[in-house]
C-alpha cells in the first residue's frame, strides 16, 4: 500500500478543529507586520525633527533609556504575530539600536544648534 502523508494533520490540536489557512489572513498579518515595523523604524527621523524643534534632548533620552527599553520590548511583543521570545527579540533589538542611533542624532542636532548660536 502506498504511504500517504497528511501534512496538515501534524499541526492539528484535535480532529474536530479544521485548519483553515487562507491568503487573506496571511496577507493581513504580513501587511500589519510590515506597516508596524515601517512606522517604528522611522524613530531617528522623528527624533531629528523633535530635536530640531527643541522638544527632545539627548540628555532626556539618556535619562529615560531604561524606560525606552521596556517600551521597545513591549512594542516588539505587540508587533510580532507569534508569542515566542525569539521573534520579539528580532524586532526589539533593531529598535533598541535605532534608539541609540537616535540619541546620536539628537546629539548632532544639539551640536549644530550650539555652533549656529
Amino acid at each position: 500500500a502506498p504511504l500517504t502523508v497528511n501534512f496538515l494533520a501534524n499541526y492539528q490540536i484535535d480532529p474536530s478543529i479544521k485548519n483553515q489557512f487562507d491568503i487573506t489572513s496571511y496577507i493581513s498579518v504580513l501587511a500589519t507586520l510590515v506597516l508596524a515595523c515601517g512606522i517604528t523604524f522611522q524613530m531617528p527621523i522623528v527624533v531629528f525633527v523633535l530635536a530640531k524643534v527643541g522638544i527632545l534632548t539627548p540628555q532626556f533620552m539618556r535619562a529615560y533609556r531604561r524606560h525606552a527599553f521596556v517600551v521597545i520590548m513591549v512594542l516588539g511583543a505587540v508587533i510580532t504575530p507569534s508569542p515566542d521570545p525569539f521573534s520579539m527579540m528580532v524586532v526589539a533589538l533593531p529598535l533598541y539600536v535605532l534608539y541609540e542611533l537616535s540619541i546620536g542624532v539628537a546629539v548632532r542636532v544639539e551640536k549644530t544648534k550650539i555652533k549656529t548660536d
